[in-house]
């Protein structure tokens, strides 16, 4: 497990005075909140600031005083320390966790390895097998378990061959 976690994206400057617009990666955007600092591209920020809405977090971060400096985070990815994060529910897990887990059917098949994940009101899985890339949902029936310690989803396989969805 890495001591960074990716907690948003950051879409663009909200306002003149250096505020930046963050869609979550968060499964509750007011956790966004429970944060008091950041990584920006390895640099820390103290968080001034956070509102947040239904869609977006809107951070005011330290050293960044107005539109033009806000307009060089564009795009880029907020991280914060595990430590820092608030507790997860059993069975809940953070994306950069998944990502690089082996897809294993409950006989041990091995299917590929997760890419990515898109989060979503259910999240959707990236797997990698080859050069190929397939998608499914994390949906309860398709997911079975995780083992984050082992790096290994395990997914059934009846209900994997009927969601599987090759990019």
């Amino acid at each position: 497990m890495t001591d960074t976690i990716v907690i948003g994206e950051i879409l663009k400057p909200q306002g003149i005075r250096g505020e930046l617009k963050v869609k979550p990666l968060l499964d509750d955007i007011a956790d966004i909140k429970s944060f008091k600092r950041v990584f920006i591209g390895g640099r820390e920020y103290k968080v001034l600031s956070v509102r947040t809405d239904s869609a977006a977090a809107y951070l005011a971060l330290s050293g960044i005083a107005d539109r033009n400096a806000a307009e060089l985070f564009r795009g880029k990815e907020v991280e914060a320390l595990r430590s820092d994060a608030p507790p997860l529910e059993e069975g809940r897990y953070y994306i950069v966790d998944i990502v690089g887990c082996a897809v294993v059917t409950e006989s041990g098949e091995r299917l590929g390895e997760i890419a990515d994940v898109l989060p979503a009101h259910t999240d959707i899985y990236v797997m990698k097998r080859g050069e190929k890339e397939f998608m499914f949902p994390a949906a309860e029936g398709v997911v079975l378990g995780a083992d984050i310690d082992k790096k290994i989803v395990t997914v059934s396989g009846k209900r994997i061959g009927e969601v599987l969805v090759e990019q």
